[in-house]
């Protein structure tokens, strides 16, 4: 009797893929808002994209639940050569341009009581915030093309030395009291953001100042990555001032304000009170999962390239972000970044919520949390179980 051999198994497809297309889907959601503004003069239209991050996403993150599932070690090499995710990515900046020149001409020519021009400033610079996410994953890959492209996406909100201080300055001092975008506990967001803007320029600077020293360079060179991402935020802004007039200028500095605040209170979220402690030499101990705050909820992720895989992405930064994986190890947050922003906005609530899971997660040791100097004793005689 001839034995009849079982059939190959499947190849595994990602069950997201297409679902991916969310992220880009934002811009355009808000370029159409935009339109249809200019189509019926109702003000409302232009608050479209405040009520999709702040009540829809946190509302589906709540329905739909989360996902844990990583794919399968076998078919991760596979995914990330895969260009249908890098064009994904790079679909959102040129609607990212379209939503800020639309914006700005509206700006600059339509009639705006407080109300609209407070909307449009929000809708055009949370594109632009969002966008910065959009550089993240764009900045951390090997192909030329796309760490230009991640500066192209920062320049709408002139944070160019993103690009410079995350890749060479957060990722080697995450979680330590050293590095401005890592939160302390007991830290509000509001004093942590004058602290991780200030801090995060100096240290772009003093960067790319030693980078080019090394190659026997001034720091005032057309070398300097900062200097580069910086000229193509004054090209953006000259160009739109001398087309549509210097009444442009506020409405650019106003979202690009509100963008950058997108990303501090992101950052304040990611490390909130994790700490890499230092052995008896003074060394830090390695970045692990246990140094990321991180959330499974699903629809969130779809829209921020799993940035909420936050552990994995330290762990490897040139990972894409369809291959990032869940671990159990890793601090979870109780919600996704949508409604945590909301909650980082009121520290008393932020306070009641995250300190004790900073506690847990420490085993009550506070003395492995990243704490706030000015609240150490109080935090301590707090929370300290041991």
């Amino acid at each position: 009797m001839q034995s009849v051999s079982a059939a190959p198994p499947e190849p595994w497809r990602d069950p997201k893929r297409l679902w991916w297309l969310l992220s880009p889907a934002l811009p355009a959601l808000t370029l159409l808002s935009l339109l249809a503004f200019l189509q019926s003069g109702a003000p409302a239209w232009l608050w479209l994209s405040m009520a999709v991050i702040y009540l829809v996403l946190p509302s589906l993150d709540a329905i739909c639940g989360e996902d844990s599932a990583n794919p399968p070690a076998e078919a991760v090499q596979a995914l990330q050569a895969d260009p249908w995710y890098r064009q994904i990515v790079a679909a959102y900046v040129p609607l990212q341009y379209a939503v800020t020149l639309l914006g700005a001409w509206i700006a600059a020519t339509q009639p705006l009581d407080a109300l609209g021009w407070l909307g449009l400033v929000l809708a055009v610079g949370s594109i632009n915030g969002v966008g910065i996410n959009t550089a993240h994953e764009l900045g951390h890959k090997s192909p030329a093309w796309e760490r230009w492209l991640a500066r192209v996406a920062l320049a709408p909100v002139a944070y160019g030395h993103f690009f410079v201080e995350h890749n060479r300055g957060h990722h080697r001092r995450v979680a330590t009291p050293e590095d401005p975008a890592s939160a302390r506990m007991g830290e509000s967001f509001w004093r942590f953001l004058p602290r991780s803007v200030l801090g995060g320029l100096r240290s772009a600077w003093a960067l790319e100042a030693g980078r080019l020293r090394g190659r026997g360079l001034p720091v005032l060179h057309t070398g300097n990555h900062n200097l580069q991402a910086w000229s193509l935020t004054a090209l953006l802004y000259g160009a739109l001032t001398a087309v549509l007039g210097w009444q442009v200028l506020p409405f650019l500095i106003a979202q690009a304000l509100y963008g950058i605040s997108l990303l501090e209170v992101v950052n304040y979220i990611e490390h909130y009170g994790l700490l890499r402690c230092r052995d008896a030499s003074g060394k830090v101990e390695p970045c692990t999962p246990r140094h990321s705050w991180n959330s499974n909820h699903r629809v969130s992720n779809l829209f921020l390239y799993h940035l909420q895989r936050h552990s994995d992405h330290h762990a490897h930064p040139a990972r894409r972000y369809q291959a990032l994986r869940h671990f159990d190890e890793s601090p979870q947050l109780p919600a996704g970044y949508a409604a945590m922003i909301l909650l980082a906005y009121w520290p008393p609530l932020w306070y009641r919520v995250m300190d004790p899971r900073v506690a847990a997660h420490c085993e009550g040791d506070l003395q492995q949390a990243n704490l706030d100097p000015a609240r150490r004793q109080a935090l301590l005689a707090r929370w300290s179980t041991r």
